[in-house]
């Protein structure tokens, strides 16, 4: 099962490959794609779908995770930024279903307990344990590129977790 995961912001989107090999999960290519802000939101908008697309036909991931907005607690700091993100989030979902991949959403609480045990983890304490999980020997990592990666392995962990209760409710 080879997992795209996506950071989706509209300056610094994040990305990710991750592979799960019955008990081996390993790293194939992650990085963080910048795109100038002297560009329009529609050409960055572009410029997502497009990298997302050939991304997706170098590698051919068999699932795509994405993290949803997040939109804060009744505070409207958090508004622009989230339309920013919803933005290019939609510019992967394009993407994604242009090429039939399936999509899997999840919030930054969900990929935070996932990967570091609990939802309100730090982004340094996320980036440790992506680096631990994953034995990247790189003192660090971009954060952008380490969420999603993060991302991709809350969507493994969530898959798994399916697979159990599946399999203890189905009949005997």
């Amino acid at each position: 099962m080879l997992v795209l995961g996506i950071d989706p912001v509209t300056r610094q989107l994040g990305y990710g490959f991750v592979e799960q090999r019955a008990d081996d999960i390993q790293t194939h290519d992650y990085c963080t794609l910048r795109l100038q802000s002297s560009l329009s939101m529609e050409q960055r908008l572009y410029q997502i779908h497009s990298h997302i697309v050939n991304m997706i036909s170098m590698f051919t991931p068999d699932e795509i995770a994405i993290e949803e907005p997040f939109l804060g607690h009744g505070s409207s700091q958090y508004i622009t930024p989230a339309f920013a993100i919803g933005q290019a989030q939609a510019a992967v979902l394009i993407a994604a279903t242009s090429q039939n991949i399936p999509i899997f959403r999840y919030s930054p609480t969900q990929v935070k307990s996932s990967v570091a045990d609990h939802g309100t983890a730090t982004k340094a304490q996320v980036q440790a344990m992506v680096r631990m999980i994953l034995s990247i020997g790189e003192p660090s990592i971009d954060p952008d590129a380490a969420d999603a990666l993060a991302i991709a392995l809350c969507h493994l962990r969530q898959r798994e977790v399916k697979e159990i209760l599946n399999q203890n409710s189905s009949p005997p």
